[in-house]
């Protein structure tokens, strides 16, 4: 199985459709029981999803749930920063860092309201504003419009490499292909399924497949995860 890439065609685990449903499936169900109540998960609004995803780059969620209510609270609308100043709103981003996503905020705002006024609803379109990349297009599209796209930031990629495709490395640009293509090999068919499954993703990178520990013992997916048996494999001595 194969999915085109830049360089070549990237190469699929053969039993990615069957495992991947059996994933995906698992995975949701673990989610409807252990998922955290997070504000940006409560609302379809593009711009307050835009909002979330942007401060949660390099930053940790306790910081950005004691900043998000207050910046949306002084910044509801794209037009609203749109009107501000650069200075201002970096005012308001104050204590998360990395304020190139305040300026480049403030730049999408005032783009998008110059030219009509609303975010974009597919992926490559909002890929064209300033500070989007290609996790935030994802994640704007399928959390506030519903659209059936891919996203892939750290924590997403260490699930997938560590359950479809252990010995890709992910710091390399076919890596990084070969992890896009399975996650859009494995997205469900609906939009609604596909908001669940995408947050899913991310919940079980944050709470459960972390960096520095892999809590396999009470993972959802350990059956069908390519590193979880290969440890049982070298513990039972490949028996």
């Amino acid at each position: 199985m194969t999915a085109a890439a830049a360089g070549g065609a990237i190469r699929l685990p053969r039993d990615l459709p069957e495992r991947g449903r059996e994933f995906t499936r698992r995975l949701r169900a673990w989610y409807r029981v252990h998922a955290r109540d997070l504000p940006w998960r409560r609302t379809r609004d593009p711009w307050a999803v835009l909002v979330s995803e942007l401060m949660l780059q390099q930053t940790q969620v306790s910081r950005v749930l004691l900043k998000y209510d207050e910046f949306l609270g002084r910044y509801p609308t794209l037009e609203s920063v749109a009107r501000s100043s650069s200075r201002r709103v970096q005012e308001a981003w104050s204590g998360l860092g990395y304020y190139a996503r305040a300026r480049n905020l403030h730049r999408l705002a005032r783009t998008v309201v110059g030219g009509g006024g609303a975010l974009p609803d597919e992926p490559e379109a909002l890929r064209r504003l300033p500070g989007v990349g290609r996790y935030t297009a994802g994640a704007v599209a399928s959390f506030a419009y519903g659209r059936r796209a891919a996203l892939v930031d750290t924590n997403v990629a260490r699930v997938l490499r560590r359950v479809f495709t252990r010995r890709t490395d992910p710091r390399t640009a076919r890596g990084r292909a070969r992890l896009w293509a399975i996650a859009e090999r494995i997205l469900p068919r609906s939009g609604a399924a596909v908001w669940s499954h995408n947050q899913a993703l991310m919940e079980l990178g944050a709470l459960v497949c972390t960096a520095r520990v892999r809590r396999c013992t009470i993972c959802p997916v350990a059956a069908a995860c390519d590193t979880r048996r290969a440890d049982l494999a070298r513990t039972t001595g490949g028996r």
